[in-house]
């Protein structure tokens, strides 16, 4: 274990500082049970992440049984450590529409306002605290392509709660002092510039991040989002930076055996292989960037997350782990450098298998 000081980074135009490593938490409650995710975020906290996200649907994958499930686990962890609540950044969102999961707001295919507001409220409850530093929308509520959805279908499109409810929605939840900071996640260039277009017509709450995946089996942000970011001074934060594991070498052996749950969750949960985490062609490149680090002295660990790391485009990179050796080797992961001649070779693979996990 390496002894550093994570660095921190303003989020966007907020007031906030988070830490440039994020702990995820979509495994309490799942993979981690309750003691264990207490482990994990006194880890955590203990080498220097400041930075905490979860959702009201975690864990995953969703089930009716764990539904709020880690909130109400961090909503414990707080309750039992007085004074930890002001030395972290606590980041969680709200569902979408349902995507079948009927045990969302009874399967409803639109986010409302009333919605939005409700569920914050319960966030808030299960976390036991008064405020919530970034409140995100985890997926947009409109017709867009996202989880593994490659294209546009304008057939799909319905009514929705439009752009400018949700913010009013947001901005009575920022007025009441429930919600510090607000964000959006799997959302595209069109989605990022309406809500700030929006936001600035109307005199609302501006989005100061965005989550979504990066990876390099995903590097669906290079493609026009990253400038949309950039322009309008809006943080990424960048999740499912090993790709669910597949980019940590695990998964290595072609045909792995989905017998060994202990291999993680590709093994050991049927739903995830098939999306695209799982999926045949992820895999072939998720080996060839793992020989790749592997011909370059590294761990496939080590270079897929200080791929994320060094990039300009991340703010924070959101880790997910259910052991405190995964958490010290992906902490220890920072200050990799990569050489300009493994980012060219990075870059190859790239062009020869663009982004299956997209």
């Amino acid at each position: 274990m390496t002894s550093f000081t994570i660095p921190t980074i303003g989020l966007g135009h907020s007031d906030l500082r988070v830490t440039r490593i994020c702990l995820g938490t979509m495994t309490f409650g799942e993979q981690v049970d309750q003691a264990g995710a207490f482990e994990l975020l006194d880890h955590a906290v203990a080498r220097g992440i400041n930075f905490i996200d979860t959702a009201e649907m975690y864990s995953v994958p969703g089930r009716r049984e764990t539904y709020g499930s880690t909130e109400t686990i961090i909503g414990h962890w707080l309750a039992a450590r007085p004074g930890m609540r002001e030395r972290i950044v606590l980041a969680t969102k709200v569902a979408g529409p349902s995507r079948g999961m009927d045990w969302v707001r009874n399967g409803a295919d639109n986010l409302t306002a009333a919605d939005i507001i409700e569920a914050c409220n319960d966030s808030l409850k299960r976390l036991q605290t008064d405020v919530i530093d970034l409140y995100q929308i985890h997926w947009p509520n409109r017709n867009a392509p996202a989880f593994g959805v490659v294209y546009l279908d304008p057939a799909k499109d319905r009514e929705f709660t439009s752009i400018r409810a949700q913010l009013e929605a947001l901005a009575t939840l920022v007025k009441a002092g429930k919600v510090r900071h607000i964000g959006l996640s799997n959302e595209t260039p069109w989605g990022l510039s309406e809500f700030l277009h929006q936001a600035e017509l109307h005199g609302l709450p501006k989005v100061v991040s965005v989550q979504n995946p990066y990876a390099l089996v995903n590097r669906v942000v290079d493609n026009g989002l990253d400038e949309s970011l950039l322009r309008t001074g809006v943080s990424l934060l960048a999740y499912s930076p090993l790709a669910f594991g597949a980019l940590t070498g695990k998964y290595d052996a072609p045909g792995f055996d989905p017998a060994q749950p202990a291999l993680g969750r590709l093994s050991r949960f049927e739903s995830m292989r098939k999306q695209r985490w799982g999926r045949s062609d992820t895999l072939v490149a998720a080996r060839r960037y793992n020989a790749l680090a592997r011909e370059h002295g590294l761990t496939p660990t080590r270079l897929a997350l200080a791929f994320c790391y060094t990039s300009w485009r991340v703010a924070s990179t959101i880790i997910g782990v259910t052991t405190r050796a995964q958490l010290d080797d992906d902490i220890d992961a920072w200050g990799t450098t990569l050489a300009p001649e493994l980012l060219a070779a990075i870059d190859r693979i790239r062009w020869e298998i663009r982004d299956p996990a997209q």
